[in-house]
């Protein structure tokens, strides 16, 4: 069973969205063990001894509220499909730490959305570095 599978259905965490399940569009985005992963290209089985955060356990992270408030101030968020990819994404990569434009670049790179254009989501990260 894939960990984004394992996430959704046997813990009930459905903030890991699951789009394209070949670890391209980045909506199934985790950590495991801080770092962040597609969980669509992992197999729970090989996580037994590993530390596992999902949007869900940011959200309770002390840091969360501020990078909340970054996404709703600049609208970088529309149908919020791919959003939590990208937070958990953003505060393992981005928060805190002072990123040039084309390092941000990178981190976004890996994440699709079909509605924002990337405009807002872009503005958001740069305030949170």
């Amino acid at each position: 069973m894939l960990l984004s599978d394992f996430l959704r259905q046997e813990c009930g965490l459905t903030g890991t969205h699951v789009g394209c399940e070949h670890g391209v569009c980045g909506a199934c985005t985790v950590l495991v063990n801080g770092e962040a992963v597609r969980s669509c290209l992992m197999l729970a089985v090989s996580m037994t001894d590993a530390e596992i955060t999902t949007i869900e356990g940011l959200a309770r992270h002390p840091d969360f509220p501020a990078v909340y408030q970054a996404f709703t101030q600049n609208h970088a968020l529309q149908c919020g499909f791919c959003t939590p990819g990208i937070v958990v994404s953003a505060m393992a990569e981005v928060l805190g730490r002072k990123k040039k434009e084309e390092e941000i670049v990178d981190v976004l790179s890996g994440h699709l959305c079909r509605c924002t254009g990337y405009h807002g989501i872009m503005s958001a990260l740069r305030e949170i570095t």
